[in-house]
Formats: structure tokens, sequence, C-alpha cells
């Protein structure tokens, strides 16, 4: 047993003794400082000193919907590849492809659903998606782009036809009976969202899942399991080659009677694997999936247990804002909760694989979603881009039909697969694909494509300081990206009307003295700035500022 996995050992079974089980924040997770953006621009260029994720944006791709290159109806990972330069093709100086320098893929691993969240090999590849070795030539590839590639690891549950489970159900006397909860009597309580969370086995005892009868929770209380686990990162890691993990449910790794969330265990064990895994590779990457409040999942990243955790109720703020044009909703999350997350570390998306997508909820509205696009894709933390939110794609629960094929092109099926789809094509194909869009100056797709491309060649959109500044409209939001010579404000108007826009040059924001204006999205210069000693400058880019229009400034002396 290495170090990492005896030091587990003995936390968990001192948290048994000690557990609290209480879910309030310590108060230095609450805690809030303010960062300062350096005000009077240099002539240097910009350095920084944060991870590699800092400066990447992600790709979450459902491999099943992606791209289907054999016309069995299934995306697998020949057609990734063959793909790939649609996301990034390696050259740095072509404006082709989107700019994406992350993909996280939704598991891989063989299963016995088309989600693949319910596992049966950890150490193999879905034979539906391809082989292992077309799973290796596919990353080879991507890392040529300089793309890195996270896999979903589902480490909380395994299926209810993993190996492990057939026998431990099977066979009390098995070695992995105890690898799951078992109890001989059904407990009388709920899981968190009120399911069903014990459910019957065959020889009249029960066993826990949180999530589904079919998917049985692991039991990490037995040292065995906690080895496996370890033993199966560093088989992706180090043998595969992967740059890390998107962890699945981490909040319910653990139990704790009925607390079936963010128990002191599932911590002690989350910061021992971070350790574990940091020494096989210390460039590799964890983000959490803890959909809880912020002042929870905060925790998981203060102590060093994920690199990253996804930002949900920023997620939902900046959906809602955008689609009430509450400017305020989304001013007041950007800046809460990029102050109480350490030095940008978590990660930002609009909707995910588990939520009805952004077309469907701003009900078809081009505007709404090029908005909350700016948005995500400069402001502070890692971006995570859903596949085909940038073509528009619609899609509402059930989770299928928020997991359909991509839309390539006109062709039949949108150009998914020659072949007869797992599941059929959104109706809006013909309008809302990548080759029409391409065509487009304006399109949704070319704005993120020139976003994503803005925020790779900008070094304080990744990592600059943030700063919200006033206009004289409510929903004209307005926010400042600081680092050391490159100062960028950004102005969405969140209003279906054209606008007189009066943005406020705070006192000693900037030096005194005169600026250039620049549009980095269309390298159009505006209005130039005066800036004077002791007072608050009334700034105005242009005379109207249009009915959802947004502006990325670069502010030059």
């Amino acid at each position: 047993m290495s170090k990492y996995k005896f030091l587990l050992l003995i936390s968990i079974t001192f948290s048994i003794i000690l557990s609290t089980c209480s879910q309030v924040p310590a108060e230095n997770d609450m805690e809030i400082t303010f960062p300062v953006p350096t005000l009077t621009p240099t002539t240097s260029t910009p350095q920084h000193n944060y991870p590699w994720w800092n400066d990447a944006v992600f790709y979450e791709i459902f491999v099943r919907s992606f791209y289907d290159s054999d016309g069995d109806g299934i995306g697998d990972f020949q057609g990734l590849t063959a793909k790939l330069d649609y996301l990034n093709d390696g050259d740095p100086n072509t404006k082709d492809d989107l700019g994406i320098s992350g993909i996280w893929l939704m598991p891989i691993f063989p299963s016995t659903s088309y989600h693949g969240y319910d596992v049966i090999n950890y150490r193999d590849i879905n034979p539906e998606f391809g082989s292992m070795e077309d799973f290796n030539e596919f990353l080879e590839e991507a890392h040529k782009r300089n793309i890195k590639v996270i896999i979903d690891f589902v480490v909380n549950h395994t299926s209810l036809e993993h190996p492990w489970f057939r026998e431990a159900r099977a066979n009390q006397e098995s070695r992995y009976r105890d690898w799951y909860i078992w109890s001989e009597e059904k407990p009388t309580y709920k899981g968190p969202w009120g399911q069903d969370v014990w459910h019957f086995n065959y020889d009249n005892n029960y066993y826990y899942g949180v999530f589904w009868s079919g998917m049985p929770d692991l039991n990490f209380r037995n040292p065995d399991v906690t080895d496996e686990m370890f033993d199966i990162a560093e088989f992706w890691l180090n043998d595969i080659g992967v740059d890390g993990f998107r962890i699945d449910g981490a909040l319910h790794l653990i139990e704790d009677g009925q607390v079936q969330k963010n128990t002191d265990e599932t911590h002690e064990w989350f910061r021992t694997f971070n350790e574990y895994y940091k020494e096989l590779n210390p460039e590799a990457m964890t983000v959490g999936e803890v959909w809880d409040s912020n002042f929870l999942a905060v925790r998981y990243v203060k102590d060093q247990e994920f690199d990253l955790v996804f930002d949900f109720e920023q997620a939902d703020a900046v959906m809602l804002g955008v689609m009430g044009s509450d400017g305020q909703r989304v001013l007041n999350a950007l800046e809460f909760y990029n102050n109480l997350y350490p030095d940008f570390q978590k990660a930002n998306f609009l909707t995910n694989h588990d939520m009805n997508r952004v077309m469907h909820v701003f009900q078809g509205n081009e505007n709404k979603a090029k908005a909350a696009a700016v948005i995500l894709l400069t402001s502070p933390g890692v971006p995570f881009i859903y596949y085909g939110e940038e073509v528009g794609m619609l899609g509402a629960k059930p989770d299928e039909d928020i997991r359909l094929p991509m839309q390539w092109s006109t062709e039949v099926n949108a150009g998914f697969s020659t072949g007869s789809p797992w599941r059929g094509v959104n109706s809006n194909y013909l309008d809302w694909n990548v080759d029409t869009l391409n065509q487009n100056a304006e399109s949704l797709t070319n704005l993120y494509r020139t976003l994503i491309q803005t925020r790779n060649e900008t070094t304080a959109l990744r990592v600059g300081g943030y700063k919200t500044l006033k206009t004289n409209e409510r929903n004209v939001i307005a926010y400042a990206r600081v680092l050391e010579n490159e100062i960028i404000i950004v102005m969405i108007n969140l209003e279906n009307n054209d606008k007189n826009v009066v943005l406020d040059i705070p006192v000693g924001f900037l030096a005194s003295g005169e600026y250039k204006v620049i549009s980095l999205l269309d390298s159009r210069e505006l209005a130039p700035l005066t800036v004077l000693e002791g007072i608050t400058t009334n700034y105005a880019p242009k005379e109207i500022f249009n009915a959802w229009e947004y502006q990325i400034l670069k502010i030059k002396p």
C-alpha cells in the first residue's frame, strides 16, 4: 500500500470517529479578497505563472454524437480525429479553426447504457466508439495540435453489470461484496433530491446507489476500492497519456448515514487523490462536478482536492440574467464568484449535457446566445463549451435530446452519419450547421471562433484582474480585465433597444492621459478616451449602442 493510500485510510478512519456532519463552510472559506488591477499601462508584455488550464478553452464532447466515421449511426474516435481540425488545426497562423485547446470527453469506457455513466470496465474503450488503438491515435493527433484531453472519470459508482458488482451481489462471501454498500433492512431515508437510494437485491439485501438502481455506489471506506481507483488513474495518466479527469458526481463519494454529500470523508479522499496523481504527473488536471452552492463547492479548490470545480451558480445567473435582460444579476455573479474562488480556479460554462441547451433556454433568440457567449469567454475562470452550442443546437429534456448528433452540414443526417443515427438530428439543422454558419460573417459560429481566438491572444482575458464598471444604463453591463499593460473593457447591451451609453471610468482606474480605444472583435478604432486627474471620466465609445450590441475594447496609451 502506497503512503497516500495508507494516509487516506488513517484520515478516513479519523473522520468517522470525529465527523461533525456540518455542511456550513468554514469561516476562512467565506473570506473575500478583491483583486486590484494594475492601473497604469506599461510597455512590457504581460506574463503569468498560472497553470496551463487557465490558458485553455475546453470543449465538451459526447463521442456518440460527434461524428460517425463508419456509417453505423454512432460517433467514434476515428470520426473525432477526422474533425480535430475544426476544433484546432495546430497552426497558430490560421483562423479557420475554433481555437479550442482542451477537450473533455464524456465517458468513453464500456457501458450498458447510451450515456456511459454506468461503467463495466475502467481500463478499456467502449467498442461502439472504436478500439484503444483508435483512442491512442486520437490522443496523439490532439496533442500534435496542442489540445489537452481530459476524460470523464466515474469513480462514485459502477454499472450493475460490472464484474465486481455481479460477483458481489451473487456471493456474500466474495471479496467484492464489501466494495459496495449493503444493508439487510431497507433504510427509510431518501436521497438528496428525494429519490430512492436503497435498492433490492435478489438475496433479500439492499444496496446503495445515489443516482439509480443501475449504478451501485462503491464503498470507499474499503481501502481495496481506493487502491483500485488509484491504479486506474495511473493507467490513464501514465500508460495512456491523458491530461486529467473530470470527476463525475464528486460530492456524493462517501456518505455518512443520511448525509449524502460533501462529507468530511469525501474531502479527505479527494485531497489524498490529488496528492497521488500530482506525484504521477504534476501537470495533470482535475475538474470536479460539485453541483451545489459555491460556498460549499469552493472548499474542494481551496483545500487542494480539485484544480477546478464547475461554477453552477454563475451559469444559472448568466443564463437567467441574459434571458431576463437583468444586467445586475450577471454583474453580481461575475464579481462575487470571482472573488470567492482563488486565482481564477473555477470552470465556467453556460449549459452542459445534463441541462437544456442554451438555444432552447433562449427560445431560439440568437442575440441572447451571442451575449451569453461573450460573457462566458471574457469572464474570469476557465471556459467550457458544450459541443454544438456554437451552432445553435436545440435540445430539451429528456437527456437523449440534449445530446443529439452534431450538426455539420445540410447533408442527410446533418452530415453526422451516412447511416441511421442513434438518435434523430434536430429539425433546424438545414439552417443551423457548421458549413452554413461558417459562410456568414455575423453568425453565432463565427462569433465563438472570434471570441476564442481573441481570448487566446489576450492574456488579460485569461488571467487579468476583474473589475465591474458602471454605465448610465442598468442593463448595459460593463467590466474590465486588467493585466499589466493590457486593459480590456467588455460592454454588452442586454436589451432589445438602442441606447446612448456612457461608461464611468472611476478615479484611479487609469492614469491621467490620452488613450486609443480599439475593438478587439474587428480592429476598428472607437472614440478616443481622455482621463483627467482626480475626477470620474464619462466615456461614450460610440454615439449609439445598438440593441444586443457587444464590444470588447482594448485601451492603449
